[in-house]
This record gives structure tokens, sequence and C-alpha cells, in this order.
């Protein structure tokens, strides 16, 4: 299975505690104990393949948190995540069966969501990784249509522990929720997305779109340990990159027309 032996291989097992050494030692079936570098001295060590397998056992963990949120895991949020694997990710069987596994491990851990969210902070320094789980985060609170009370809360805090802009709530909103407008997100939202105002400057916000584009290049997160399975999600934000800074743009071309 090429996340676990890209894991072993990686050595990834060895490097850490917390809850992401933790639920790598509950996966492959060891105990790493208390002996283990600090965390600040891992984040160096992690290369692709040791970052790829990271991501998906912090992503498959918090997913299990976030299924457990309003007190326990119902059949229907099961089959949403299983529908998620199968559908959206297109995972094989033997992929999901792993996830599976991590998911399960994580139900019945003591660490919170905000746990491996702090950690996966300290470990992975590349914003678009941090965005990518958040992104996963919310695509599976809303796969029932609607976004809870308990989920809700937590995709309001969390942010905060991955190290995200506070406006990505927003911008996320706007793109999940189905009771928004047939037109689409608000100008507000847009802005949200590129982390801007509309106060920002017309070069400052060229300069925060190349900033976001570069970070979500589909080849650039691939080489930082975004597996292949889910690299139409980091496509899918790239394109709301792109149309959150042409809706602006020509917002201030027909402001600047008006006011000529």
């Amino acid at each position: 299975m090429s996340w676990l032996g890209a894991g072993i291989g990686a050595g990834i097992g060895l490097m850490f505690g917390g809850p992401i050494g933790a639920a790598l030692g509950a996966w492959i079936g060891s105990s790493f104990g208390s002996g283990l570098q600090r965390v600040g001295g891992a984040a160096a060590g992690l290369n692709r393949d040791g970052a790829q397998t990271v991501f998906i056992v912090t992503l498959f963990s918090m997913l299990a948190k976030m299924a457990k949120a309003d007190g326990q895991v119902s059949k229907a949020e099961v089959q949403f995540i299983e529908d998620f694997m199968r559908t959206n990710l297109r995972l094989g069987a033997e992929d999901r069966a792993q996830a599976i596994k991590i998911f399960q491990n994580a139900k019945s851990d003591n660490y919170s969501i905000y746990d491996y969210a702090q950690q996966y902070r300290q470990l992975v320094r590349n914003q678009a990784m941090r965005e990518m789980v958040y992104r996963l985060l919310f695509a599976v609170a809303f796969a029932d249509g609607e976004l809870h009370a308990a989920e809700e809360a937590i995709l309001r805090r969390i942010p905060a522990e991955l190290g995200l802009h506070e406006s990505i709530f927003s911008a996320m909103w706007g793109e999940f929720d189905q009771r928004a407008p047939a037109s689409g997100a608000s100008l507000q939202q847009h802005y949200d997305v590129l982390e801007c105002t509309p106060e920002t400057s017309d070069r400052d916000l060229k300069l925060a779109y190349r900033r976001k584009a570069a970070e979500f290049h589909p080849d650039k997160i691939a080489s930082k340990g975004l597996p292949e399975e889910f690299m139409r999600h980091a496509e899918d934000q790239m394109k709301s990159i792109t149309v959150a800074y042409d809706t602006i743009v020509e917002s201030r071309k027909r402001e600047a027309s008006a006011t000529a």
C-alpha cells in the first residue's frame, strides 16, 4: 500500500510524538513511546513521502473528529465519508480500507481536532497544504447539504489553530453553502479568498493573486506532499482564486467607469 510503504520508508513514525505520531503508531500497529524527538525537529526531516503520509493521517483523523462533533458518528456520516473517498477522492479499495482504519482509530483517541491542527501547523510550513486540510473538512461538513452548529463552531475556530487567515471561513462558506444565491459568492467573499479588502490597492491585489496562485499551483503542492488523489481539490481552489481575482477586477472597472 503506497501510503503505508512511503511512511515507513521515510521513517516518520520515529520522528515525533503528539497526536499525529500516536495516529501513525496506531495505524501501523506500533507504539513509539515517549522517547521521541521534538516536533520542531521532525518538521525539517519530512521528505515528500513523509509529508504525504502525514497529510493523509492528519486529514482522516481530523475528519473523524469532525464526524463526532455532535457527540456520535451516525451511519449517514459514515456513508458520507465512504462516498467522499470513492467519488470525490476516487480511492481504490485498499486505500479506502487504510483511510477507514485511520478514521476509526482517531474516533477513540484522547486528542481533539485542535490538537491535530496545531501539530500539523508545526510540521507543515506550506500554507496551501494547511488550507487543503481545511477545504476538505469543509467539504465533509457540508456533505449532507447543511452545516450543523457543532461543525460550524469547529470550522470557525480551527483556522487559527492551522495558522490560516480568519477570512478563509467566509471564503469557504461562499463556495460550499448551497443556499448561496445563484449568482455566486458576494464580492466580500471574493476578497476573502485572496485575503484582501476593498481598500487593497490594485497593485497589492495583483500581488496577492499571484502569491495565492503560486501556492496552489498543482505541481508545487504535489511536490510538497499532496497525494495525487487530492489534486482535484487543489484545482478547485485554484479556480476559486482565479474567479475571485477576475470578479474583483471587473467590479473595480465598472466602478471606475461609473464615476468617470
